[in-house]
């Protein structure tokens, strides 16, 4: 009795969530389901229509999409994948092995067949690759009345019905007219006369980041996407463009850390120990070993460490004071470029400026870590022939001069890479942070053979 009573419960909970989802977006929805059994995942699915279906399931991880895929049929799956938008249709397409990919086309209709293996043709860097073919066209000889029939009878996705596409015969881009427009026009005008002929537009093999940015840079819904013969192949949205900038900035983010962004989609909890492993040891051996650079320099000065333990103690600060400027202008520089806002004809301006904000930095931190020194050391013992207001002063002009010079290091170093034509955000910050930890050694050791004559 208690079975049957807390089943008839648990239907009614579903049945009751079910509800409420009918009212939310699909990334809520997909949000709430992410979780759950596969098989109940596709019992609340079925409640829904098809073409809500489809904008659910292309919410999903990546790894919660396999999932599902491999828990039903082919024949079943079909209709839910021709009913996600078509960029991410051919997002998850590519996602999967080839022998996954032939098991599924047998069961897809003609036009969604042809359209995914007709954009898995372009890489996922360039327009062509990120591009939805979910938009409308109009003929530039049609009128309003007409032109109306045609993208009614058509139907695309409806998210991306904001512009409609003026296209001649041969299917060569010529403008585009706003939906309100085109409703407002009267029926017998032409589409010709309303047609706005001043528009953006990108080649299929444009890098998606300057997509990315033309959207961000011009506020833009939609950017169409053309071949070399002028004709339009695709669109790609303002929705597209935010996960391409997250994409980059995460994969920069990444970089800069010495994780090397493998071409697959990361994803941290569905990538296995050992590839995690392998995008980190190549970069931490090859610092540690140029870390033996640092341990050198410590054993050539272990006699002045002898004589003056305290300079020990605060090697670390002066160490770690250098590796957080340095990390910290490199961040603002790889930043700055990513954005455009500086280029390497600016390198003079750049360092220039870093130089004066270091210097301030510099100031501010040296006064502190003399005070530092004065206040935790006054009872610490000292040999007779020095003086802990000398000792202090020293090591805040050795932490001074080490927030200087990481600083200029931290934003010389990505413009270094990007002058060389690599990557700005491999001059990752383990590099810069050892770098600076050799130069800050060298440094405090000299100023103390200077200040002390050790």
């Amino acid at each position: 009795m208690n079975k049957t009573s807390n089943q008839s419960k648990s239907i009614n909970s579903i049945s009751k969530l079910i509800h409420k989802m009918q009212y939310m977006p699909a990334a809520q929805v997909s949000e709430l389901l992410e979780n759950m059994e596969e098989e109940l995942v596709f019992k609340i699915l079925e409640n829904f229509p098809a073409e809500k279906q489809g904008s659910i399931f292309a919410e999903f991880s990546r790894l919660k999409q396999l999932k599902l895929f491999q828990s039903i049929s082919r024949l079943r799956f079909a209709p839910l994948f021709e009913n996600m938008p078509s960029d991410k249709r051919v997002d998850f397409f590519q996602y999967l092995t080839q022998e996954e990919q032939a098991t599924l086309l047998p069961f897809l209709c003609k036009k969604v067949k042809e359209d995914v293996i007709a954009l898995s043709a372009y890489p996922p860097e360039v327009a062509g690759g990120i591009m939805s073919t979910d938009f409308a066209t109009v003929q530039n000889n049609m009128t309003c009345a007409q032109a109306l029939e045609k993208i009614k009878s058509e139907a695309p996705y409806p998210k991306n019905i904001y512009h409609v596409y003026v296209v001649n015969k041969d299917q060569h881009l010529l403008g585009f007219i706003s939906l309100k427009d085109l409703i407002l026009a009267a029926p017998d005008t032409n589409i010709e006369r309303i047609t706005n002929k001043e528009f953006i537009a990108v080649y299929v093999d444009e890098d998606r980041e300057k997509v990315a940015k033309l959207i961000e840079k011009y506020n833009l819904i939609t950017l169409p996407v053309i071949n070399h013969q002028n004709q339009l192949v695709g669109i790609v949205t303002q929705e597209d463009a935010i996960d391409i900038i997250n994409a980059e900035h995460s994969e920069d983010l990444q970089k800069f850390m010495g994780i090397i962004q493998a071409s697959e989609e990361f994803n941290y909890l569905g990538t296995y120990v050992l590839k995690h492993f392998q995008k980190r040891v190549v970069w931490i051996i090859s610092l540690a070993i140029v870390g033996i650079i640092s341990g050198l320099i410590i054993h050539n000065y272990e006699k002045t460490l002898d004589k003056l333990l305290i300079l020990a103690l605060y090697m670390p600060m002066v160490a770690d004071t250098g590796g957080n400027a340095g990390s910290q202008a490199a961040t603002v520089v790889v930043r700055a470029l990513a954005l455009g806002q500086i280029n390497l004809k600016d390198w003079v301006q750049v360092l220039w400026k870093e130089t004066k904000i270091s210097v301030l930095l510099a100031v501010c931190l040296g006064i502190l870590a003399y005070g530092k020194v004065v206040f935790l050391s006054w009872e610490t013992e000292i040999p007779p022939s020095f003086s802990l207001v000398s000792i202090a002063l020293m090591i805040a002009i050795a932490l001074s001069l080490q927030v200087i010079s990481a600083t200029i290091i931290g934003a010389a170093l990505p413009l270094l890479v990007k002058a060389f034509g690599g990557d700005p955000a491999v001059a990752a910050s383990p590099a810069i942070t050892t770098i600076v930890d050799i130069t800050g050694l060298l440094i405090y050791f000299g100023m103390a053979t200077l200040f002390f004559g050790l």
